[in-house]
């Protein structure tokens, strides 16, 4: 297996990260494997399928760059690049601050990573300096088409993942937050961090910064940018990604009106205030007082977990909500 020690500097100063760039790049490696985890992964994947292959064909030497960027085994490094996190309190870097640093990849170090990715020499066609140009165009254009028109959502599930982490990590430390982020990772004591289930050698992370980052596509990497930052994509939990999707029955809606609704579909799994705000976008006083009102119904009830007060339904809930649908 492959596993990192980390030192206990580096981990004081891990954290969740949010990459819209991330985001994108995952959202690339489902259009280009054409394979969805849940319903909505592939809803989506028949909307935006067609117009992608089209592009790609139309642009033969950008499809070629990009199959060989994401071979079986590697990622060629410039196109999943380690993010450069926020300070605390400011607002994720934007989409066109991260896709510069990928189109400024030096050109040999973007012939090199395609060969290590593809295991081999590079083949002819790709002995070019705009290699990270024309990557950097697809990318672009996935984002664009098929990310921005969806990222207000995408971003409130994002947001909603990392509350449930940090509220993980406060409660069992980084075993319990590492728990079921990716089958080939987790911690495994020792200060080491287990990231896949390759046969590499360790790597010494000291002195480093260690991110984590969630995307909403069922993809997971790592990347680092050597000697400063690692980080490990992680696919956002199953029950928050699914429940940002959920719809809410028309009759449940017109019952107890369609916020209140909303709250109360999204509560089949425990979820906290601060979840529920980034998931609905609605405003905390607004969540707040649908929870006053669902809790005098004796439709959720709510129980203390580590510093967090987590809502779910009651059996009473679930037969309103199915029942409307």
């Amino acid at each position: 297996m492959g596993w990192w020690q980390v030192s206990a500097d580096t981990l004081a100063d891990s954290r969740f990260v949010l990459s819209p760039l991330s985001e994108a790049v995952a959202s690339l490696m489902s259009l280009e494997q054409a394979t969805a985890a849940h319903p909505g992964e592939q809803a989506w994947l028949e909307a935006h399928l067609p117009a992608y292959r089209s592009r790609q064909a139309a642009e033969p030497l950008s499809a070629l760059i990009v199959r060989s960027a994401f071979a079986p085994r590697w990622n060629a490094d410039f196109l999943t690049p380690a993010p450069v996190p926020a300070p605390p309190g400011q607002q994720p870097p934007a989409f066109a601050e991260e896709l510069a640093r990928l189109r400024a990849t030096p050109p040999g170090r973007a012939r090199a990573e395609l060969a290590e990715a593809l295991g081999g020499p590079l083949p002819a066609a790709l002995d070019r300096d705009d290699l990270a140009q024309r990557a950097a165009d697809v990318v672009e254009w996935v984002w664009t088409h098929t990310v921005l028109p969806d990222w207000p959502r995408r971003l409130r599930v994002l947001e909603a993942d990392v509350i449930a982490r940090a509220a993980q990590l406060s409660r069992g430390g980084w075993s319990e937050a590492l728990k079921g982020m990716h089958s080939g990772v987790r911690w495994l004591g020792g200060s080491r961090l287990q990231i896949n289930a390759y046969d590499n050698p360790p790597r010494e992370l000291g002195g480093a910064q260690l991110m984590f980052v969630p995307v909403t596509p069922r993809r997971s990497w790592v990347c680092w940018d050597i000697p400063r930052r690692y980080g490990v994509v992680y696919p956002c939990s199953g029950p928050l990604a699914e429940a940002g999707r959920a719809p809410v029955p028309a009759a449940l809606g017109a019952l107890i009106g369609p916020a209140r609704a909303a709250v109360l579909v999204l509560l089949a799994s425990p979820l906290s205030t601060t979840q529920l705000v980034a998931l609905t976008g609605q405003g905390l006083g607004s969540v707040g007082r649908h929870l006053r009102v669902l809790l005098d119904a004796g439709l959720v009830r709510r129980r203390r977990a580590g510093r967090s007060v987590l809502y779910f339904r009651t059996a009473a809930g679930d037969a309103l909500v199915y029942g409307a649908r």
